[in-house]
Formats: C-alpha cells, sequence, structure tokens
C-alpha cells in the first residue's frame, strides 16, 4: 500500500500571468486567485496534477513524497 504522506505545491509567481487557467481545471475549487494573489488550498487539493498540465506558463509545479507500507 502507498500513502502520501507530505506533499508540496509551489508557484512561481514570475512566470504567472494570472489567466486563471489553473482554476478552471481544478475539480474541487482548490485555487484561489485574484489580479496579484494565487494561492493553492492544499487542504482542498486532491493531487490531480490538472493545475500543473493546464497551466500555459509552466508556473505550477507539484512534488509528491510517498511511502510504501
Amino acid at each position: 500500500m502507498e500513502v502520501k504522506v507530505k506533499s508540496e505545491m509551489d508557484v512561481d509567481r514570475s512566470l504567472c500571468d494570472y489567466c486563471g487557467a489553473c482554476v478552471g481545471m481544478c475539480p474541487t475549487d482548490a485555487i484561489n486567485l485574484d489580479e496579484t494573489v494565487i494561492a493553492i488550498n492544499e487542504d482542498k487539493c486532491i493531487k490531480c496534477e490538472f493545475c500543473v498540465i493546464g497551466c500555459p506558463t509552466g508556473a505550477i509545479s507539484a512534488e509528491w513524497f510517498h511511502a510504501k507500507l
């Protein structure tokens, strides 16, 4: 069995153009965006990586750490 023990998501704000593509891709509404701030609520995030794949500028990155039981 594999269990996620730590997750990290990062937004490179120098690459983000606040287009909102990530917000539209997120199935759990875990991303909040306004003209100057983007925030990912990791409690709502299901780690589907749709935001990472859908970001046209590559501003969002995710790294998942797993443990095997």
